[in-house]
């Protein structure tokens, strides 16, 4: 399975909108893989060690963002290492991309490179991981992120980094799961639909066409639609023809107005 991780206080508050559930879901199914789950975390070290430690013995996939910088309320990489129960080190690999980034920047606005300096030094910090992590790449100023187990990921908050670096991951670390999630929804309009009356049928597809799921969504103010429910089924697209068929046949025998069909890959 595929988790997040969503870290921030200005996520919960409202001071800032999160859009990595939505990229993270389009960077997934771009490559034929799902979402299972994802988590929203303030910047509470507890609770961020907690998540962290159950996305590690978990066995999923997980992408955590945001809290890996250097100032106080970055707590990700201790609580990181808390959950992991190993020592925050200075990673050889990533002092050196800091430090070549931090010179950098120094001869942009022309001044003397001192790796000593009390800047420079607070700078390191992001280079410290969990021992043995690995080295997650960033591409925007190549100040990296890390990984635990080979599969749990940790990046910057900024999408700017954040994103590359997942997509990163996704095809180098773990291009063996591409297409693994790959599902199709087909899925019908039933005008003026009352779902109590319909989940017999529903239990009953969801039955005999295993693992297909089905799914029903209701509005009650549609601007074209009106009152209605969009009732669909999802899963392995070999499957979903035969249990569309057999929903499209129990609608009929129930005399249910229907409407217009969609299809999602």
């Amino acid at each position: 399975m595929i988790g997040l991780i969503i870290i921030g206080d200005e996520i919960l508050s409202g001071r800032r909108q999160d859009k990595h559930l939505s990229k993270a879901i389009e960077l997934l199914g771009e490559r034929g893989m799902a979402l299972s789950w994802a988590r929203y975390v303030g910047d509470d070290p507890e609770r961020i060690t907690e998540e962290v430690r159950h996305a590690l013995t978990s066995g999923d996939v997980v992408f955590s963002f945001g809290g890996i910088g250097a100032t106080p309320d970055d707590c990700t990489r201790a609580c990181a290492g808390q959950a992991a129960g190993r020592p925050l080190v200075l990673h050889p690999q990533a002092r050196e991309l800091i430090l070549q980034r931090s010179q950098e920047m120094a001869e942009e606005a022309g001044q003397a490179f001192d790796p000593g300096a009390p800047d420079i030094l607070q700078r390191l910090q992001m280079g410290f991981f969990p021992e043995g992590a690995t080295i997650l790449p960033n591409p925007y100023n190549r100040i990296p992120g890390f990984t635990l187990e080979g599969r749990v990921h940790f990046m910057p908050g900024f999408p700017v980094m954040a994103w590359p670096m997942m997509a990163w991951a996704l095809d180098h670390l773990h291009r063996d799961l591409h297409g693994l999630g790959r599902k199709r929804e087909k899925a019908i309009v039933v005008y003026g639909g009352i779902e109590s009356l319909l989940t017999p049928l529903m239990v009953s597809i969801e039955a005999r066409f295993a693992p297909v799921k089905v799914f029903s969504l209701p509005s009650v103010d549609h601007p074209v639609h009106g009152r209605h429910i969009e009732l669909g089924v999802k899963g392995p697209a070999e499957m979903v023809e035969a249990a569309f068929e057999d929903l499209q046949t129990g609608l009929s025998q129930f005399g249910a107005s229907t409407g217009p069909i969609t299809v999602r890959n």
